[in-house]
This record gives C-alpha cells, sequence and structure tokens, in this order.
C-alpha cells in the first residue's frame, strides 16, 4: 500500500500543479496489471471520526489526530519484491511534493 502524504503546503503544491494529475494517470497507466486500486481522499476537514465506546458511537467531524500531515490518498500495488515496491513509490509524483508511505499489508 502507498499511502500519498505531505504537509499542507506540499498538499497544495500538488493540486496547483496542472501537471501532476496526468502524471498521477501515466504512472498508474505504467503500472498496469500491478495496480490494484487507486484513489484520492477528500480533505481532513471533511472527514468524519468514528469510535464506539461502552457500546455508544461517537462521532467527530474532521481528524480526530491533529497532524500537520495530510493523507491526501492511496495507492494498492502487487509487487514481487520490497525492491520493486520502494521503485514504484520512488516513482509516484507525489514523491516531488511529499511523501509515499510504503506499507505491506499483513498477510
Amino acid at each position: 500500500m502507498l499511502l500519498i502524504c505531505g504537509d499542507e503546503a506540499a498538499y497544495q503544491a500538488m493540486l496547483a500543479d496542472p501537471d501532476f494529475l496526468p502524471a498521477c494517470k501515466a504512472w498508474a497507466a505504467a503500472r498496469g496489471d500491478g495496480l490494484v486500486t487507486s484513489g484520492g481522499l477528500e480533505p481532513p476537514a471533511d472527514a468524519t471520526t468514528v469510535r464506539v465506546r461502552d457500546g455508544e458511537v461517537l462521532l467527530t467531524d474532521g481528524p480526530f489526530v491533529e497532524s500537520k500531515e495530510v493523507v491526501a490518498g492511496f495507492s494498492l500495488i502487487e509487487c514481487a519484491s520490497r525492491e520493486e515496491a520502494v521503485e514504484a513509490a520512488r516513482s509516484h509524483p507525489v514523491a516531488r511534493h511529499g511523501t509515499v508511505e510504503l506499507r505491506a499489508l499483513q498477510a
């Protein structure tokens, strides 16, 4: 799983870069069958946090955790090795502006 992250400045830079979305589409097309799914996320201000405590559902507007980093999207990819996954993350257009956090799915 590639988590697309960055601080607010990086997030705004991605949105302002006219080449960013076409570069993301080209990156996805280059992954071919190795790209399982990918998508962007609405901003943290539009989030709803759900917790259940003692059987009571607690809803909170916005992100629950105070963070300067924005999780803007994700890509789920299939890779034969960690090195292949690192190469996919390195070549992702987000790496030029923000951070691509690479995590393996638990077996």
